[in-house]
């Protein structure tokens, strides 16, 4: 499952369950129309608390996503985790895409702010890892 919702400072991607190649594809597809027009910069905050590992082939499609946002201009994103595992395979692929440098990891099992501090790295650059 996945979702895409435009916020007034870029987007809300929510990812859950257990995502194949075609619903990846779909997402792609979806958020190429959604970026058609989108002032750049713009922020991003991933929801994937509760997805699972993503299989090898919509991995590709993930990396692929990520630089899609990146060259239409998002400048900077948080991604929302609830599993060490997916973060793990998360941080692989942004460093795959080139977002690594941009993106920032909150492990929402551990920190109770996290909705907060994904917000403020999104829209002011605030690093939630320095704080």
């Amino acid at each position: 499952m996945y979702k895409i919702e435009k916020r007034p400072s870029g987007f809300l991607l929510t990812f859950g369950g257990f995502i194949e190649k075609d619903e990846m594809n779909r997402w792609m597809e979806e958020s190429r129309t959604q970026l058609t027009g989108t002032r750049a910069p713009f922020g991003v905050v991933i929801d994937m608390r509760t997805l699972a590992p993503l299989p090898a082939d919509a991995q590709v499609t993930m990396v692929e996503g990520q630089k899609l946002y990146k060259d239409a201009g998002m400048e900077r994103s948080a991604v929302i985790l609830a599993n060490p595992v997916t973060k793990a395979q998360f941080r692989r692929l942004a460093q795959q895409s080139g977002i690594y440098a941009w993106e920032r990891y909150l492990d929402a099992s551990s920190e109770p702010n996290w909705q907060a501090k994904a917000i403020s790295w999104v829209k002011s650059g605030a690093d939630p890892d320095l704080a």
